[in-house]
C-alpha cells in the first residue's frame, strides 16, 4: 500500500501511467476494490518473500528482496493474471510491473528487517 502505490502515484502525476493509485474500482471475480485485492495478494507473496530473506546477511537482504519482487509477481501476472482478466501485455506493463514490484519488495524487507533482527537467533545469523 505505501511502497508499491506509493511508487504508483508518483508515476500517475508525472503523468508516465494512465492508472490512478488507490484504485476502489471492484476488480473480478469477488468485485472488491482493486486496491483490497492488490493488498490481499501482496501480503500472500510476502510470505515466500520473507521465507527467502529471512535468514540473508545484510548484502543479499536487500538484493534478493528487490529481485524476488520485482521478478516474480511480476511474471505471474503477465503471464496469468493478465491474459485470464483480457488485459494487454506489453513491454510497458512488464517494465512498470518490474518498477512497481520491485519497489514493493524493498518495501516487504525495510518493514520485515526490523522485526527479525528481534528474534533470537538473528544475531548468530546477521553475524555469519
Amino acid at each position: 500500500m505505501i511502497f508499491h502505490q506509493g511508487l504508483l502515484a508518483l508515476l500517475y502525476a508525472a503523468g508516465v501511467v494512465p492508472a490512478p493509485p488507490y484504485n476502489l474500482a471492484a476488480s473480478e471475480p469477488l468485485g472488491v476494490p482493486a486496491v483490497v485485492s492488490l493488498a490481499f495478494w501482496g501480503g500472500i507473496w510476502g510470505l515466500p518473500l520473507w521465507w527467502l530473506i529471512r535468514y540473508k546477511p545484510a548484502r543479499l537482504f536487500w538484493l534478493v528482496s528487490l529481485l524476488f519482487g520485482a521478478i516474480a509477481p511480476t511474471v505471474v501476472a503477465m503471464l496469468l493474471v493478465f491474459p485470464l482478466k483480457e488485459l494487454p501485455v506489453s513491454l510497458v506493463t512488464w517494465l512498470g510491473g518490474f518498477l512497481l514490484n520491485g519497489a514493493w519488495g524493498l518495501g516487504v524487507a525495510l518493514f520485515m528487517g526490523p522485526i527479525f533482527r528481534c528474534h533470537p537467533r538473528a544475531p548468530d545469523i546477521l553475524n555469519r
